[in-house]
């Protein structure tokens, strides 16, 4: 068997909010391993947001819609029957973030929108329609040999992502060492003598071999290709292989990606909810932000005199770049 791992992120551009990076792990028969997922699992899953049985996977900027109500449908109606298929039911965001990530807890605890905020899930879709879509998904996982067998998410919240910028000056550079941290999770997946990684290229960065030099050490590297859309490398070390590449647009090309950029963007979508949800209790009629430069200024503005009042530190709110 081996290992297919898409990495990929939702949040880098907001000034409220985290950036979370996601990484989705799914072992698939050694034949199969440069073959479509979506051919693979075909009826149960599409591309197509508009089909009303199978679920859709895709890119996250694709599936997630404006409409009020339904923002979230598609993204979650994805990411829980994905979960469902490989026998995860969160039904608490608690439960989700101590099933994806583990590490969120401590963190989000110095953050009073986040520390003890919790949500139900499902959100805006059915539970019963997400568990039928996932049992269609297990059963066509089950007769392509296919199997989801990781998957992990790592929140960087405000307090966080500025440190790191500040220690890079970069937010790319930022970006790439959250992800690093993804690669290392992938290298030591079940079957990880013979994985492939697919990371959506971010920012204008065309070469990685530095880079992943301090990240995989002592292991050997091969540069595979540096071309203006794909940076591709093969790591080893004794048996374990991994090959990576950082593509642009690989989120809608790379169905494990794909879902990884769903899982990004849900979990973002679900912090802002606390987020937006605990300052509307101390502001009057506050509307609130999705978290991108001009209207998080406004939501800035209008939340300051909230935030002297409880004594909230700046740096845990709005981001330095």
């Amino acid at each position: 068997m081996a290992v297919v791992v898409g990495i990929d992120e939702a949040g880098l551009g907001p000034v409220l909010g985290p950036l979370v990076v996601s990484g989705v792990a799914i072992s698939v028969p050694d034949d199969a391993r440069d073959t479509s997922l979506w051919e693979l699992l075909a009826p149960a899953v599409s591309r197509k947001r508009s089909d009303k049985t199978a679920v859709a996977v895709n890119d996250s900027k694709k599936l997630y819609s404006g409409r009020a109500g339904r923002s979230l449908h598609h993204l979650e109606r994805g990411v829980l029957a994905m979960l469902a298929a490989a026998g995860h039911h969160p039904r608490r965001l608690s439960e989700l973030l101590a099933l994806v990530a583990p590490g969120a807890g401590e963190q989000r605890g110095r953050y009073p929108w986040y520390a003890g905020a919790d949500l139900d899930l499902p959100r805006s879709v059915d539970a019963t329609d997400v568990a039928l879509a996932g049992n269609a998904v297990k059963r066509a996982m089950s007769t392509a040999g296919v199997k989801l067998v990781g998957v992990r998410a790592e929140p960087v919240f405000v307090g966080e992502y500025n440190q790191l910028v500040a220690a890079t000056r970069n937010k790319s550079t930022t970006a790439f060492d959250v992800t690093s941290r993804l690669l290392v999770w992938a290298w030591g997946r079940p079957g990880g003598d013979n994985v492939d990684v697919y990371v959506d290229r971010l920012g204008g960065r065309q070469r990685y071999r530095r880079c992943l030099q301090r990240v995989f050490e002592g292991c050997h590297l091969k540069v595979l290709a540096e071309t203006e859309s794909c940076s591709s490398y093969a790591i080893s070390r004794g048996p374990c292989r991994l090959r990576v590449s950082f593509e642009v647009g690989q989120d809608a090309k790379a169905f494990a990606a794909a879902l990884a950029s769903m899982l990004s963007k849900y979990l973002r979508e679900l912090f802002m909810e606390t987020l937006n949800g605990f300052w509307a209790r101390h502001v009057p009629q506050l509307e609130p932000t999705a978290g991108y430069y001009v209207d998080g200024r406004r939501f800035y503005a209008a939340i300051q005199p909230a935030m002297a009042q409880l004594g909230v530190d700046e740096r845990l709110v709005y981001r330095t770049r």
